[in-house]
């Protein structure tokens, strides 16, 4: 639904914005430099705690840090506000392509990121629990909410965002870091009364039956694709914030819903690549007759088939998996790597590049499975009929395309 949602009035929107917090997480380096770059200048930067910090910084620190910042920002008039609106957004990354999406709000009663869910706004991926609490530390005091979040919708006919309009330019710059170039519009009125209508249409029990053959399952509407944990974090704060407020304070008190980004997985911007897995220090001699047998025994009833390729030395084998879902497919790989390291020794970690995966594998000692690229038409169905995607399951382009902080809205 559309939202008032907050832009920098005269700040330099190079230095107000930066990249979500989750990334870099293992360069520290990267968040001084963009902090020397920043100095006195309002920015997001000022708003959030980098993951890279969170093993050398004093988090309830950093919290109140952060919520004075958020204080003295509204108070000193850094923001203006855009009314009752969706925000256009259109994004030109770093791969040559142009990511479109529409920036409004998400309905935390209608999601749950916990296993088992049957949400219409459904987790793609398992949430870490333990990377929620210092950043439930710190938006349950925050007076601002600055979102990262990207979710998906399932509209091959492009009927939502195919149907906005031309509206009030309201940010067109270059992100920092080579991020590439972002331009938001307006989108209000009856132009917003359009989208939203487009997007009830995709809610159409018959739609979504014939689509997914539900079976009696729920199904998902919109997706996650990327901040989940951001979005795990609003809604565990709203389940303790709901609990104190009346059934009318319930239905319109800010927390309760969250910023998000809105992006059609078809749009042309969006490839999922695979997260391989790669064994290290472990015993190799079984580990091709091992693979097989594992997959050959771990097929189920879907329509579908997947191939693996296996690596280990100088030899690689290919073999077919029938009737799972690709996140079916995906967690019988991870299951297979965690017995295979209890069994065999040695440890497992998650590699992007295919080239790499098959350079690690041929050191003694080691072996990879690769797992297949997946067309993203089958996201939606297999959170349908199998669950969430184990952790590190697909990666959604480089870092530097991820989403950077930009907008924000008021949560108290």
């Amino acid at each position: 639904i559309p939202g008032d949602i907050l832009l920098p009035k005269d700040a330099d929107p190079a230095l107000w914005s930066v990249i979500a917090c989750d990334q870099y997480t293992s360069e520290p380096e990267y968040w001084d430099g963009v902090d020397r770059r920043v100095g006195d200048a309002p920015s997001t930067l000022r708003m959030i705690l980098p993951e890279a910090y969170l093993s050398t910084h004093d988090a309830d620190t950093e919290r109140d840090k952060i919520n004075a910042t958020m204080r003295r920002y509204l108070a000193d008039g850094v923001f203006r506000t855009v009314e009752n609106s969706f925000i256009y957004c259109e994004r030109e990354l770093t791969v040559g392509k142009t990511r479109r999406g529409l920036l409004g709000l998400i309905d935390l009663e209608a999601y749950d990121y916990r296993a088992g869910s049957v949400s219409p706004v459904r987790a793609t991926e398992r949430t870490v629990e333990s990377r929620l609490p210092p950043r439930v530390q710190i938006r349950l005091q925050a007076e601002l909410e600055l979102p990262h979040i990207v979710v998906f919708i399932d509209d091959p006919e492009n009927t939502v965002l195919g149907s906005v309009g031309q509206g009030e330019t309201l940010y067109d710059f270059d992100l920092m870091d080579g991020g590439g170039h972002i331009r938001g519009t307006r989108v209000a009125g009856a132009d917003a009364e359009r989208i939203e209508a487009a997007l009830t249409a995709l809610t159409d029990p018959a739609l979504l039956d014939k689509r997914y053959r539900l079976d009696g399952r729920p199904p998902v509407v919109i997706a996650m694709g990327d901040g989940n944990h951001s979005l795990a974090t609003a809604r565990l704060c709203w389940e303790r914030i709901r609990e104190k407020l009346s059934p009318a304070e319930r239905e319109r008190h800010p927390a309760r819903f969250a910023l998000a980004e809105l992006v059609n997985i078809h749009d042309e911007s969006v490839a999922f690549e695979p997260i391989h897995r790669v064994l290290f220090d472990t015993q190799t001699d079984t580990f091709f007759a091992d693979a097989r047998d594992y997959f050959a025994r771990s097929t189920g009833e879907e329509e579908t088939s997947h191939e693996l390729r296996l690596t280990c030395g100088s030899r690689t084998e290919t073999i077919t998996v029938k009737g799972l879902t690709i996140g079916k497919l995906i967690e019988t790989a991870q299951q297979f790597c965690e017995r295979y390291v209890v069994i065999r020794g040695g440890h497992l970690d998650y590699i992007h590049d295919d080239e790499t995966v098959f350079s690690m594998a041929a050191r003694p000692g080691c072996a990879g499975v690769l797992l297949p690229v997946f067309d993203k038409s089958e996201l939606f169905p297999s959170v349908i009929r199998s669950g969430t995607f184990p952790a590190k399951s697909f990666s959604i382009g480089p870092a530097r395309d991820k989403r950077y902080y930009l907008e924000c809205r008021k949560i108290k």
